[in-house]
């Protein structure tokens, strides 16, 4: 009866690892498929046709992508550090619970009813189909995250030790670049990545600020799938599933790197 066990639970384990890593390998094979229809499990020909035409400049995915890269990491860049010192603010007021219900409330709302209902206010301040408008809008996703995420790290030993240095003589400056920053590295490098992939998968506020006018790599990767043409669609998802794929790898050397034992 335990062998059953162990069958099953190792087919489910591989079967769980196939379904998470299919995308991985499904796509850039796509992408390199010169005829592939069904039902036949893997393409006739392969051609590099949709990867040199990206390379050459002939299509736009190239500028999608580094357009999809600049917001992306302005968004990161920003909402990390922010978020940062806006969590420290939330942990230790009294109205803590208050602040957390704040920065949990964009994730209340679909991304869709959220732009909806903020469309207007952008309309007004000339914000609607720029670059700037379609930054601040991902921002309020990330922001929210990044406080929600810092605020646990601000607790009474952090305190303590912040107020250890004062009662040695040391800085503000200091604090923060000897204490605090050191102890908050791995963290601020996870929050920078995870708020890079919420504005590198943002789709529906990215639409609906963007008034089509800001093209990022999901919405292309619909409009090649609504124009049917999957060659250059499965291109254009092969490029978007590239950073969360170099995220899990980071998440897994840190933590590896953490895990092992000194000396």
């Amino acid at each position: 009866m335990f062998e059953a066990r162990g069958v099953r639970g190792a087919l489910l384990g591989a079967s769980l690892v196939a379904f998470c890593a299919a995308p991985f390998v499904l796509m850039p094979l796509l992408s390199l498929a010169g005829d592939w229809s069904f039902p036949d499990l893997a393409p006739g020909t392969l051609s590099p046709r949709a990867w040199l035409d990206f390379l050459g400049g002939n299509n736009p995915v190239g500028r999608v992508l580094l357009r999809s890269s600049l917001i992306s990491l302005v968004v990161a860049a920003s909402c990390t550090p922010i978020g940062f010192l806006a969590a420290r603010f939330v942990a230790y007021d009294r109205g803590r619970k208050r602040w957390l219900l704040l920065a949990y409330a964009p994730y209340a709302f679909s991304p869709v009813i959220l732009g909806t209902c903020l469309l207007f206010l952008y309309l007004r301040l000339n914000l609607a189909g720029t670059l700037t408008g379609v930054i601040l809008a991902q921002s309020m996703f990330a922001l929210a995250f990044a406080i929600v995420f810092f605020v646990p790290f601000w607790n009474r030993r952090v305190l303590a030790m912040e107020e250890l240095v004062y009662t040695l003589g040391g800085t503000r400056l200091q604090a923060f670049t000897r204490v605090l920053l050191p102890l908050s590295r791995e963290l601020l490098l996870i929050c920078f990545f995870q708020c890079f992939l919420i504005s590198w998968t943002q789709y529906g506020l990215t639409l609906l600020i963007g008034a089509g006018k800001v093209q990022t790599l999901p919405l292309m990767v619909f409009e090649y799938v609504n124009e049917a043409n999957p060659y250059y669609a499965a291109l254009a998802s092969s490029l978007l599933i590239l950073p969360p794929a170099l995220f899990i790898v980071f998440n897994r050397r840190l933590v590896f790197t953490r895990e092992r034992p000194a000396g």
